[in-house]
């Protein structure tokens, strides 16, 4: 178990952030430990956060990715996935990630992905113009020369010439029509359709019981990998 997790509400002078995060480590628990500690720091601290929230998480990760990086010798050569939102207010939602771990949004009882899942073979034009290769092994998912199973994460030194770094940024408005809002690990996402995992949630009132019953679920289906969740309801 790799996987670290962020779930908590800060104030900044007049505003109310809620900050939410899943980070899915592979070869190593040091990188996912690090975002834990540092990403949000990053995005925050970030001048344009207020003015240009997307500006800000875009770089945020970059830099973010650049001191793992530098920090080889002390963090290891492993990597991670990560997706992160920034709650504003309670009104608006700023959701970024880098790799296949996934946000969902309910809105009405419908599930909307907020995240993009960046699959190999989705970007296998980015890794081969890069100097690298897709394998695709009978029984076995896509991997990036062969080993990692997606193409962008924080980290991975030994690979990231052939990696992007860079976050898909999606935001929505929370309207009185959204309900909830969850982030996991792909080791849910890998035996759970969106919707499935929405009907689940929304039937448990106490958020936190709503992401153990889903990682519980996950269980009973013989996901074999990491499974983290976070459940945000909104009132």
């Amino acid at each position: 178990m790799e996987d670290y997790h962020v779930a908590t509400f800060v104030e900044k002078g007049e505003h109310e952030l809620g900050l939410f995060a899943i980070y899915d480590g592979h070869s190593g628990d040091c990188v996912p430990s690090y975002l834990q500690t540092h990403l949000f720091d990053n995005i925050l601290k970030e001048r344009e956060f207020w003015v240009d929230p997307k500006k800000s998480i875009f770089k945020a990760y970059l830099k973010t990715d650049e001191a793992i990086l530098s920090h080889e010798k002390g963090l290891g050569r492993g990597g991670s996935t990560a997706v992160t939102a920034v709650l504003v207010n309670g009104q608006r939602l700023w959701v970024a990630n880098l790799g296949d771990s996934r946000a969902v949004i309910s809105k009405g009882g419908k599930a909307i992905q907020l995240t993009t899942d960046h699959d190999p073979n989705t970007e296998r034009a980015s890794i081969e113009h890069k100097g690298g290769f897709v394998s695709n092994m009978p029984g076995d998912v896509p991997r990036v020369n062969g080993q990692l199973a997606v193409s962008r994460a924080f980290g991975d030194i030994s690979l990231k010439c052939h990696l992007r770094s860079d976050p898909a940024i999606q935001d929505t408005i929370v309207d009185a029509k959204t309900d909830l809002l969850m982030l996991a690990s792909d080791g849910l996402w890998k035996v759970m359709e969106n919707q499935e995992a929405v009907n689940i949630a929304r039937k448990i009132k106490d958020p936190q019981k709503a992401a153990k019953r889903l990682i519980s679920e996950a269980l009973k289906r013989d996901s074999k990998d990491d499974i983290s969740c976070v459940v945000v309801r909104f009132r």
